[in-house]
């Protein structure tokens, strides 16, 4: 039971606010107008049609206890004058069953009170229009009938208290919200700004709100800061490492250059290019281009252009499903540089262990999906999580001496990917055979 009380509960913080809010109120108002409808107007109906019965008991005891009709006429007119009662005497009228209006909450008080009361009550109407009560009543002398205002025996305007309560709790309800929203909203922007930076996107964010929603929007800011000053730091002690290395580098690539050439020249040539291949490797994984700005750029000019690269470069590459002619003009917030430099490493990977590469894309809603292709021998599944660790190479076909990478490919778009909010994900190719890599980034 408890389960699907939960599964019916609203899950943004806005609807649970406002259930917290309106549940108790409604609630009140509920308790408050039936106890106050049933233990006072009812009460208060019941004494003033009490106050109206004692008058009829009186008329009816002197109609009854008049020597002749002539006499019953005199004493009718003249306590039905002092009485305000509106009367009929001896009446045609006739009729069966009580009539009141469904809405009519204090009739049934009335006819039940009158019943108990009067002798010879046939029937009882309750008129809305003119809002009076009439009654046939049986005497000695002949039916009676009888009209009285109906505000002798009720309240006139029952429900104008409860309107009046139910406007107000509106209203207070209204303002409340408007209050709880001002107050959810630093929440709702806090989280907008917490995602988005998740996705490599930098939303201009101002702490707002009660003192704990300030303390952790100024917590989230001041993180943002050391995150993006300890990146900036990295990428400019790495470029000065980057630096320091090639030039060493360069002079031993030159003093081997003018040793003669032998077996052993060639692979000290060997070692230095995979020391440099290392370096290229490590400082394009550490940077990530993650100090590059994000711009809304179209995916479809973007693949088309790195596909057209690679043909050029000599590449089996081809363009598969690019999406409907919606999706063509379509643009996604994203740093370009950062998925080229992706999808260059997973078109670099296909071509290598495989002969030909697709390459395509699907956008909907919430995310970019581009796929990269091969028909190549693809990696096992139990392999694939190792596959994007840093520095891992799954066997001798990817040994650096035989074209190969330093096991870094993988590693750099999966870190692109998880800096545009999104993931990675390698499986086999239905109708190529070889590996299939999702690029999925969030939008």
């Amino acid at each position: 039971m408890f389960s699907k009380l939960k599964f019916m509960m609203p899950r943004s913080l806005y609807g649970r606010a406002a259930l917290i809010l309106i549940v108790p109120v409604v609630t009140i108002q509920l308790v408050v107008s039936v106890a106050f409808i049933q233990r006072h107007f009812e009460r208060v109906t019941q004494q003033m049609t009490e106050g109206v019965t004692i008058e009829l008991g009186y008329l009816l005891t002197q109609i009854n206890k008049a020597p002749d009709e002539a006499t019953a006429h005199a004493r009718l007119k003249e306590i039905a004058a002092a009485m305000a009662f509106e009367t009929e005497f001896p009446t045609s009228k006739t009729g069966e069953g009580d009539v009141r209006d469904a809405i009519d909450l204090s009739g049934k008080v009335v006819i039940e009170t009158l019943r108990e009361a009067v002798p010879g009550l046939r029937w009882v109407a309750l008129l809305s229009s003119p809002r009076r009560v009439e009654m046939l009543i049986e005497t000695a002398r002949g039916p009676l009938w009888l009209a009285v205002d109906r505000g002798r025996l009720s309240a006139s305007n029952p429900h104008q208290l409860l309107v009046l309560m139910i406007l107000t709790s509106v209203l207070m309800t209204l303002i409340a919200y408007g209050f709880l929203r001002n107050q959810l909203r630093p929440i709702t922007k806090l989280a907008e700004a917490a995602a988005a930076f998740g996705k490599g996107h930098n939303l201009r964010y101002k702490p707002r709100g009660a003192l704990e929603v300030r303390a952790a929007g100024k917590a989230f800011l001041d993180m943002r800061a050391r995150i993006e000053r300890q990146i900036e730091q990295r990428t400019m002690m790495l470029s000065g490492i980057s630096h320091d290395l090639r030039t060493p580098l360069t002079r031993l690539r030159l003093g081997l250059s003018m040793l003669p050439e032998d077996e052993e020249t060639a692979a000290l040539l060997g070692d230095v290019a995979d020391m440099q291949r290392l370096i290229d490797g490590f400082l394009s994984f550490a940077r990530g281009d993650a100090l590059e700005e994000a711009e809304l750029t179209n995916p479809r000019e973007l693949i088309s252009r790195v596909v057209d690269n690679a043909v050029r470069a000599g590449q089996a590459v081809a363009l598969g499903g690019m999406g409907d002619a919606a999706e063509a003009g379509a643009e996604v917030l994203l740093r370009p540089a950062a998925v080229t430099r992706a999808l260059e490493n997973l078109i670099g990977n296909g071509t290598r262990f495989g002969s030909h590469v697709r390459v395509g894309f699907a956008l909907n809603g919430r995310n970019l999906r581009i796929v990269v292709e091969d028909d190549g021998p693809g990696i096992p599944p139990a392999l694939r999580d190792e596959a994007m660790t840093p520095f891992t190479r799954l066997d001798a076909a990817r040994d650096p001496n035989r074209g190969g990478g330093v096991g870094l490919g993988l590693a750099i778009t999966q870190d692109i990917a998880h800096s545009h909010g999104g993931k990675l994900l390698l499986s086999q190719s239905e109708d190529m055979g070889g590996l299939r890599a999702e690029f999925v980034i969030a939008c």
